[in-house]
């Protein structure tokens, strides 16, 4: 029966020959009139084919089961769709029986469909993916993150210090689906959406089902020739002198020396793995559930980590690679694994490759390196510090600050400073071999020295950080107490329990207390902004450098590099372009 919309949909191939010989259409019927083309078969007849395609002979010498196929594809069997360049057309219009003529000079075949049947003719030409290369298309782009990876022992406790959060945000999501319940921009998928994976599915078999169909049109009507036994082959294999002694090294090196190899192999990865847990464990150790862990807070602990997860998930991904041979090519499930599996490998060629560049000009100008770096540390650090203390001391930019206050706090800060002065003064004879020990961790990538260099610029410039630290915490408790006062005066209190501002009433001896503590503390309050705001200042450009430096750490070891070389090379092997085709496939309508 015709589908009520008088409309049909065929998916027809790019790539299948156009010539002028007769031949008969094999796909899937997905409905009476949505046909999807798999291959043209030439110097067939129809009911051969049909009879071919009951018996499974179209079928046979295939990698896998063709089931899975059948599954993928969503359908039980394949059909006979019609012919192409029939000598005579029919009377009437059939759709279970397609009239096609095709032609090299037209890439789009002609649909025998006469203009009394009230039928509107729709071929949706698309190219076939080619599964050997990994070509395919899929409604989901894909991910380079580690997201498979296998849970690491012990990671259950760690996790469930996060009982809360983890509450909370589940809370956060079941609001977020009631919201979207109530708008009008959410519809229900209809039934040509749903079916637009399947569609997806037989767009990615067709190459490989096409060329299999091909293979064994020629069976089509003949009787197959039975295959050599394999008696027979290593009969044949072994006929000459020199084949026997190939087959005699082969069986020896296959029987008992890959087996050695490979288990000699498998021992060094599972103790390499065992030590790469045991290093994982001490960085993800953390004294209390609250506290920070190592690989949280040293950016070299950090890139450790990543280096080790990857080591250890890369026999993972190996493996199911591997286990992708064990199917069609046209599953597309293991490609985004190759997609990782590359990125990652080509991501650590490269940080090794640029590290050992790197470490070579590190070595070699070490002493030359640890000067510089020391002019940096006396001349910014120190120095430059101690003249913006000395400038802050005075009246900073004609600003009339408070002699003794800032007085005090500026010979704090400068008495601390000259005691930096010396650690790094007694520093300075060791710092060559430093920097010649960063430039030898060079050679396990750029990454490290990277990582080293923020973990340095952390550690040389703590005493900023203190700074920045004590400076907040005393412009933070000033201001609170002013904001106290300030309630006081106004005669009013804050209220903690209720966590609002409630009236009371006061002394006069406290009204007059507080409001001669918030005079001085409010006219105290300017010196104790600037020193606040220079050690902020340079507090916001360590954290600036060190921002750069984990932007390079960002790109050496997440950046899509192999993706963006498929892209280029072959932009089909990514999905990409789904909103084109979906505004193909809108028109595609429910199988029956």
């Amino acid at each position: 029966m015709l589908m009520s919309d008088g409309l049909l949909r065929v998916f027809w191939p790019y790539d299948l020959p156009r010539s002028t010989s007769p031949g008969v259409i094999v796909g899937w019927r997905n409905s009476e009139l949505d046909l999807f083309v798999l291959s043209v078969l030439e110097d067939v007849e129809p009911r051969n084919v049909e009879n071919a395609l009951r018996a499974g002979i179209l079928f046979r010498n295939s990698p896998h089961t063709i089931t899975q196929i059948f599954s993928l594809c969503g359908r039980s069997a394949m059909h006979v769709l019609g012919s192409t360049n029939a000598r005579t057309l029919p009377a009437t219009f059939n759709p279970s029986h397609l009239h096609v003529t095709t032609s090299p000079s037209c890439k789009v075949p002609h649909i025998f469909c006469p203009s009394e049947t009230n039928i509107s003719i729709q071929i949706i030409m698309f190219s076939r993916p080619h599964p050997t290369r990994m070509q395919y298309m899929s409604l989901d782009p894909i991910s380079l993150a580690l997201g498979d990876k296998q849970p690491i022992a012990g990671r259950d406790e760690l996790d469930s210090v996060d009982t809360e959060e983890e509450q909370e945000k589940a809370r956060i999501a079941k609001l977020v689906e009631k919201l979207k319940l109530h708008t009008v921009v959410r519809h229900v998928p209809s039934q040509k959406e749903q079916v637009l994976p399947i569609i997806l599915n037989q767009i990615n078999c067709a190459f490989e089902t096409g060329k299999l169909l091909e293979r064994n049109s020629k069976l089509i009507g003949t009787r197959v020739k039975r295959s050599m036994s394999v008696s027979e082959r290593v009969i044949e294999s072994a006929s000459t002198l020199r084949d026997l002694f190939v087959l005699g090294v082969s069986y020896v090196f296959w029987r008992w020396i890959w087996p050695v190899i490979t288990r000699c192999f498998v021992i060094g990865l599972l103790c390499h793995r065992a030590v790469a847990e045991i290093i994982l464990q001490i960085l993800e150790w953390r004294a209390r559930p609250e506290a920070a862990a190592l690989k949280d807070i040293s950016a070299t602990a950090q890139q450790v980590d990543i280096r080790l997860q990857q080591f250890c998930y890369w026999p993972i991904q190996y493996i199911k690679l591997r286990q992708r041979k064990n199917n069609w090519e046209s599953v597309t499930t293991s490609h985004p694994d190759y997609i990782r599996f590359y990125n990652s490998l080509w991501l650590v060629a490269n940080d090794v490759i640029i590290g050992i560049a790197l470490g070579s000009y590190i070595i070699d100008n070490a002493h030359w390196v640890a000067y510089q770096i020391n002019i940096i540390l006396n001349g910014w650090t120190v120095e430059g510090l101690q003249r913006t203390i000395s400038w802050l001391m005075g009246w900073p930019a004609g600003l009339k600050l408070n002699k003794e206050l800032a007085a005090f706090l500026g010979d704090l800060f400068l008495w601390v400073i000259e005691h930096w002065a010396a650690f790094i003064a007694n520093l300075q004879p060791y710092l060559p071999h430093l920097i010649y020990f960063v430039g030898c961790s060079s050679f396990a990538g750029a990454s490290m020295p990277v990582a080293l260099f923020s973990d340095l610029l952390s550690i040389l410039t703590i005493h900023i950080y203190s700074f920045y630290i004590a400076s907040a915490r005393i412009f933070n408790w000033q201001l609170s107490i002013i904001i106290s006062l300030f309630h006081l005066f106004r005669g009013k209190k804050r209220n903690v329990l209720r966590n609002r501002i409630d009236s009371c009433d006061y002394d006069l001896d406290q009204l007059l207390l507080g409001t001669i503590l918030f005079t001085v503390l409010f006219f105290l309050l300017p010196t104790v902004i600037v020193f606040y705001l220079a050690f902020t200042s340079a507090r916001m450009l360590i954290i600036s450098l060190g921002a750069a430096l984990d932007t390079c750490l960002a790109f050496l070891n997440h950046f899509p590099l192999f993706a963006l070389m498929l892209r280029l090379k072959d932009s089909r092997r990514l999905p990409g372009m789904i909103e084109y085709f979906y505004m193909l496939f809108t028109c595609v309508t429910s199988f029956i």
